[in-house]
């Protein structure tokens, strides 16, 4: 109760100080004669077909002069910070102040007019030729807003395209080859000078790629005239001949290469500790091909995704008097082998605790940039809430070795696959052991999985060939055993099963597609299928339990698919809406009627719905009761996360967040361990959980901390109790409030 007593108050103090910082003389710093910068706004003053859509949202990149920041886009906090700083820049507070604020903008009337003239440019160039700009300036006390006033005219549109290509040979080739039909410029499209622009870098592309090493976007060149009293504009498009000073301008040359060599970069080892078959297999160039630029950023981008590489230098000369180019590749290594040590905190369902992990690599092990890690690790935590065990601390010691090669590492691989994609194959052994004061828990698990992606692509993939793990439990305490396990009243088959020796054979399959908009992570894995199969065929006996046994352990059967969707939607540079949707289910069956542990779903915590603490919330309406054991009561087959969070930068490297989190989880079955936890899709809307809350963000480039907390606004444990189902309405910051702390962001 103090604890939340001081939480409270800390929580007003703050509040406090952020009303006493926003009441402070925003213009204290700024001079006399002169404004502070208030707003600025663009504002589009026609509507004949011109809507604020069609106008690119990059017109607000132009603008030379913005105000200072505001949190959440309301208050100048930053600035505030900036002017509670007194004069005397001698004294750490003063500085420390100006260094976490922002000092004001000061407005400037020079570069007003080049935003205008900025303006002006960018619309003409995307297509509104007799544009206009003009800005009106508010004054009052000592601050200023400005309004850009758009004035864009008719846009023009393309009548005709003409094509002036003085070399024949190249001509011949863009005609004949198709490139010509993916052309950008089209008649009757909106005349755009990026669009122009685009389509010679377009060009340069396809001819650099197709051996004309000496080609660049200067040789093509536009004429566009328009028609008399139009809005029409006919654009011709002109490629150059090869310009030589002081030389009659030609033909573009059409370069092959001769030779490719290779080299060491290390001025202390002129050998290359890289095996000839990998060097080539990186070279995405050939002897005897033509140049192409692609195949050469091909080349810097492969040899990059190496381990052992530290540096690649590509140089190309040519031949006198020839049309062929020498190819030399020089290679720097890094050094093999590495130890590193790393200690962190831990925080399980608030119990606090530490871990150190110390790992030995080598990046080059079979000299083809093959990484071989061995790690081992040591956790211990504090578990608080435990009665009547002997030993209250939480211990954990793992050993795991990593091989993994900068290839597809799989017969029938062709040579040409090879070089069409950017792919890891990795093999991996785990050992973890797990000591609580309940029970000793062993893990042993290996694994062959497949990663990859096509170069220039967003998609990525990963199979999980083959992921086989071994679980199983030494030692049970008589307390855990006598209260949980073995008493016939208290028996609970979920638990049961989750603390017998058990194999899982997984199959997995993953794929991501991310860019600055969005991030869409989905996989797909199930396990038991081939045991359940063999079981079969060679007539193996089902145990009592109905399940067959493999060494006399049994096995898990399921299929579980998860899909996370997350979506971003930038306001300024220092303002982001992001909106994040999750969706997990798991199917037990067959040889299993309970999902392992491992793979079932829990809700809550720091990257769920906030207002719960981690494994707190769910299934359904389920709530328990005693408060003894009861994470394995609280797990299901089905989770639903749905997620908005406002993010803003506040000022340093703080920044905060408001967030509005809604889920839960449900079981596929009725259990009675479980009661209300199956899901019914009639009953979703009364169980979804729906929490609220802020944050805080420390950005340390490397990392990120995060502070969380979190309320319950609807609480679904509680369909019978009005003023505790709606906490939204009736608060109790004692009961309803969760506070997490994390790193990384959650979503």
């Amino acid at each position: 109760m103090r604890r939340v007593k001081n939480q409270i108050s800390l929580l007003f103090q703050l509040v406090a100080l952020a009303v006493i910082m926003t009441a402070c003389s925003t213009t204290r710093y700024v001079p006399e004669g002169e404004y502070l910068l208030n707003k600025v706004k663009i504002v589009n003053q026609e509507s004949n077909g011109v809507s604020d859509k069609t106008l690119s949202s990059s017109l607000n990149s132009h603008v030379r002069q913005t105000p200072n920041s505001r949190w959440f886009s309301l208050f100048k906090l930053p600035l505030a910070t900036y002017s509670l700083s007194g004069r005397d820049t001698t004294r750490w507070l003063n500085r420390t102040l100006r260094n976490m604020g922002e000092p004001p903008v000061i407005y400037s009337e020079r570069l007003t007019q080049r935003t205008c003239a900025d303006l002006k440019q960018e619309l003409q160039n995307e297509g509104w030729l007799n544009a206009e700009v003009i800005a009106t300036i508010s004054k009052r006390r000592k601050k200023v807003n400005v309004v850009y006033h758009l004035h864009p005219g008719e846009p023009y549109y393309i009548r005709n395209i003409s094509y002036e290509i003085a070399d024949d040979q190249i001509a011949h080739m863009l005609w004949s080859s198709g490139e010509m039909n993916h052309r950008l410029l089209k008649e009757g499209m909106q005349f755009n000078v990026s669009v122009l622009d685009a389509e010679r870098k377009r060009l340069t592309k396809v001819l650099t790629d197709r051996g004309y090493y000496r080609f660049h976007k200067e040789y093509i060149s536009y004429v566009a005239d328009t028609a008399a009293n139009s809005n029409e504009i006919d654009v011709t498009l002109k490629l150059a001949l090869f310009h030589q000073k002081d030389r009659n301008d030609t033909l573009h040359t059409r370069y092959q290469l001769r030779n490719i060599t290779y080299a060491s970069g290390n001025t202390s080892d002129r050998s290359i500790h890289l095996r000839r078959g990998v060097l080539e297999e990186c070279t995405h160039m050939g002897v005897n091909d033509f140049y192409s630029g692609s195949a050469l950023q091909q080349t810097y981008n492969h040899f990059g995704r190496m381990q052992a590489v530290k540096y690649t230098n590509i140089t190309l000369r040519q031949v006198p008097d020839t049309s062929l180019l020498d190819c030399n590749i020089s290679i720097q290594t890094n050094k093999p082998s590495t130890i590193s040590f790393q200690p962190e905190g831990t925080n399980t369902a608030g119990d606090l605790g530490a871990a150190a992990s110390l790992t030995y690599q080598n990046r080059n092990l079979f000299r083809g940039s093959e990484v071989f890690s061995i790690q081992f690790r040591g956790a211990y935590e504090a578990i608080k809430g435990l009665e009547g065990y002997s030993n209250q601390n939480f211990e954990e010691y793992s050993a795991e070795a990593r091989l993994s090669f900068p290839r597809f590492l799989m017969p029938f691989v062709g040579h040409r696959l090879r070089h069409s994609v950017e792919a890891t194959s990795e093999v991996s052994l785990l050992y973890d052991m797990q000591n609580r004061p309940e029970f000793h828990r062993r893990v042993v698990s290996s694994g062959l999985r497949y990663k990859w992606n096509f170069p220039g692509h967003r998609a990525r993939y990963q199979i999980d060939l083959l992921d086989l793990n071994y679980v199983f439990m030494p030692w049970i305490s008589e307390t855990f055993r006598h209260e949980y396990l073995d008493v016939e009243s208290s028996r609970n088959a979920i638990l049961r099963y989750n603390y017998e020796d058990i194999f899982i054979t997984k199959i997995g399959i993953g794929y991501s597609y991310s860019n600055k908009d969005f991030v869409l992570k989905t996989n797909l894995e199930t396990s038991g299928n081939v045991l359940s199969s063999f079981s079969r065929l060679l007539g193996a006996h089902k145990d009592t339990l109905g399940q067959y046994r493999i060494f006399n352990i049994a096995f898990a059967q399921y299929i579980k698919g998860d899909i996370d969707w997350t979506r971003y939607v930038q306001v300024d540079a220092n303002n982001q809406f992001v909106f994040h949707c999750g969706l997990g289910v798991a199917i037990p069956y067959g040889n299993s009627r309970v999902l392992p542990f491992e793979k079932r779903y829990f809700s809550g915590g720091a990257n769920s719905v906030r207002g719960w603490s981690v494994r707190s919330l769910g299934p359904g309406k389920y709530h328990e009761h005693d408060g003894r054991i009861n994470f394995i009561n609280q797990t299901g087959d089905i989770k639903l996360d749905l997620n908005i969070e406002y993010r803003t930068h506040l000022f340093w490297k703080l920044s905060g967040a408001l967030f509005v989190d809604a889920g839960n989880i449900w079981t596929f079955r009725e259990y009675k361990e479980q009661p209300g936890g199956q899901f019914r899709l009639n009953e979703l809307p009364k169980q979804l959980a729906v929490a609220y809350g802020t944050g805080l963000r420390f950005n340390f480039d490397y990392f990120i901390l995060r502070f969380d907390l979190g309320m319950k606004a609807v609480n679904p444990a509680f369909a019978e109790e009005h003023e505790k189902q709606f906490p939204i309405l009736h608060p109790d910051f004692k009961r309803d409030y969760a506070f997490h702390f994390a790193v990384g962001m959650p979503f």
